[in-house]
C-alpha cells in the first residue's frame, strides 16, 4: 500500500536563513519559489512507514522531530518516520529551542514557524496515510555522469556517488502516484547573497517529475557532505538552478519509465532506529572556541547545537528493508560520497537508498582519508565528531542490514 500528501511549509514571516555563516542574523526578504513538505507512506503488513521529502536545509530539530513523531503515531499508528531535508541553503534556521539565550525574544517569528511546520509536516503524512491504496513498486538506478562532483579532494580520482536512484509505484490501473528520486549534490547553486526562500534545484526537479508523471515525486539527498552541483561543466547548471533540476527531473523519469512495477508477492516492511555516541573533536566547552563559532554565525544559533552536543555527538541511524530486497538508510547528518559508495557496495541487495540530513543533523561526517587529507567538510570547524565515526555508523548499516536478510544472527 501506497500513498502521498503534500503541504506548502514556505515561512510566512522573515526568519534567519539556514546554509551560510557570512549571512549570520540577516533576515529572510521574502519567496523565490515555495518549501514543500512531500510525504510517502508505505503499508507492508500491519507496519507502516512515513518517508518525508522536506525543501529544508535539514531536518526538523529535536524537539520537533519527536513531537511530529508522537502525532503521526497517535493519530495514524505510523511507529517508523525517515524524515529528511533536501539541504537547501535557502530555508530557515531550524536550531532555536525558546530557552533564554537560544532564540526567545528574539526571534519569536521562528518559534512560531516551528508549529507550522510541524503542522505541515504531520497534516502531509496524515494525507498520505488516508491515501494508502494497493500498488506494484518497480525500483532502479543509473550512473549520471557530469551532474555532480567532489569538491574536496585534490586526489584523483576524485570519489563521486553518481547514482540516480528512484522508486515508483503505481496504484492497481498501472498508473504512477509516487516517484522516490535519490541523488547526491548540494543545493547550493543560489548565491549567499540571495536572502529569499528557495528550494533550489530540487523544486525544479519534482516539478518536472509531476509534470511528466502525474504521481507525486519525493526528493531525497544522498550522501552529499562532498558533492556540489558540477557547476563548471554541466550544461544544464550553467543556465540556472531551475534549468538544472528540469535535466534531472527528465532523467529520473527517463530511468523510472524504464521499469517494470511488480506486486510484492511476500510485502513486508521491518525497520531500525538507533543513536549512536561519539566524542566530541571540537572542545565546545572552550570559550574561545564558543567565542569563534558565534562569531562566525551569530551568538543565539551557538547555544542550540552546545546542547545536542552536551552528551557527545549523538547522530542517529534509520535503517528500512521493504520485500526483503529494497534498503533505505537514513543519517541525520551530511556524509561523505565514499561512505554510500561502499554501503552500496557491500550491502549486496536490489536497491539501496542512502538518505543524508534525515532524522535529525549532526553536521559532517567525512571519510578517515578525508580527515587526513582535509578541507572543508572534513576540518573539524564543521565535523565535530570523532574520526572514523562515518565508517562506524555505515558499519553498524551494514550489520544492520544483513541482519534483517536473516544472513547474521542478531
Amino acid at each position: 500500500m501506497a500513498g502521498t500528501g503534500r503541504r506548502d511549509i514556505t515561512p510566512r514571516e522573515p526568519l534567519p536563513m539556514w546554509g551560510y555563516g557570512d549571512r549570520h542574523d540577516a533576515l529572510s526578504e521574502g519567496v523565490l519559489d515555495p518549501l514543500y513538505a512531500d510525504a510517502l507512506v508505505i503499508q507492508a503488513g500491519a507496519r507502516k512507514i512515513a518517508i518525508v521529502g522536506l525543501d529544508l536545509g535539514r531536518s526538523p530539530a529535536e524537539a520537533s522531530l519527536q513531537r511530529i513523531r508522537r502525532r503521526i503515531q497517535e493519530q495514524a499508528g505510523i511507529a517508523d518516520s525517515i524524515i529528511a531535508g533536501s539541504h537547501t541553503h535557502h530555508g530557515p534556521v531550524l536550531e532555536f529551542t525558546g530557552e533564554a539565550g537560544e532564540g526567545q525574544g528574539r526571534f519569536d517569528a521562528a518559534l512560531r514557524y516551528y508549529g507550522q511546520m510541524e503542522d505541515g509536516i504531520v497534516a502531509a503524512i496524515l494525507e498520505a496515510n488516508a491515501k494508502l491504496t494497493p500498488a506494484r513498486i518497480a525500483v532502479g538506478s543509473t550512473q549520471l555522469e557530469g551532474f555532480n562532483r567532489n569538491r574536496q579532494t585534490k586526489i584523483e580520482p576524485k570519489a563521486s556517488d553518481r547514482e540516480l536512484a528512484v522508486m515508483r509505484f503505481d496504484n492497481a490501473a498501472g498508473k504512477p502516484v509516487a516517484i522516490v528520486v535519490n541523488f547526491a549534490a548540494h543545493p547550493t547553486m543560489l548565491p549567499a547573497s540571495t536572502l529569499r526562500f528557495s528550494a533550489d534545484y530540487v523544486g525544479a526537479l519534482k516539478a518536472e517529475v509531476t509534470r511528466e508523471t502525474g504521481a507525486a515525486a519525493i526528493f531525497l539527498q544522498g550522501a552529499a557532505g562532498d558533492q556540489s552541483v558540477n557547476e563548471g561543466t554541466n550544461h544544464y547548471a550553467s543556465q540556472g538552478y531551475e534549468a538544472f533540476g528540469q535535466a534531472l527531473g527528465s532523467a529520473a523519469v527517463k530511468l523510472t519509465d524504464s521499469l517494470d512495477a511488480r506486486e510484492a508477492p511476500h510485502a513486508a516492511l521491518e525497520c531500525r532506529e538507533e543513536r549512536l555516541r561519539f566524542d566530541s573533536r571540537t572542545d565546545f566547552a572552550n570559550p574561545r572556541v564558543r567565542a569563534a563559532f558565534e562569531k562566525a554565525f551569530f551568538p543565539e544559533l551557538i547555544p542550540n547545537y552546545l546542547d545536542e552536543y552536551a552528551d557527545g555527538i549523538r547522530p542517529r541511524l534509520t535503517v528500512a528493508l521493504l520485500d526483503g530486497e529494497i534498503a533505505l538508510v537514513a543519517v541525520s547528518g551530511e556524509f561523505f560520497s565514499n561512505h554510500a559508495i561502499r554501503l552500496k557496495q557491500h550491502a549486496r541487495v536490489k536497491q539501496l537508498f542512502f538518505v543524508g540530513y534525515a532524522n535529525g543533523y549532526h553536521q559532517y561526517f567525512p571519510t578517515i582519508e578525508a580527515v587526513a587529507e582535509g578541507g572543508y567538510g572534513a576540518d573539524n570547524a564543521v565535523s565535530p565528531a570523532a574520526v572514523g565515526a562515518g565508517e562506524q555508523i555505515m558499519n553498524t548499516a551494514l550489520i544492520r542490514i544483513y541482519q534483517m536478510l536473516g544472513r547474521i544472527k542478531n
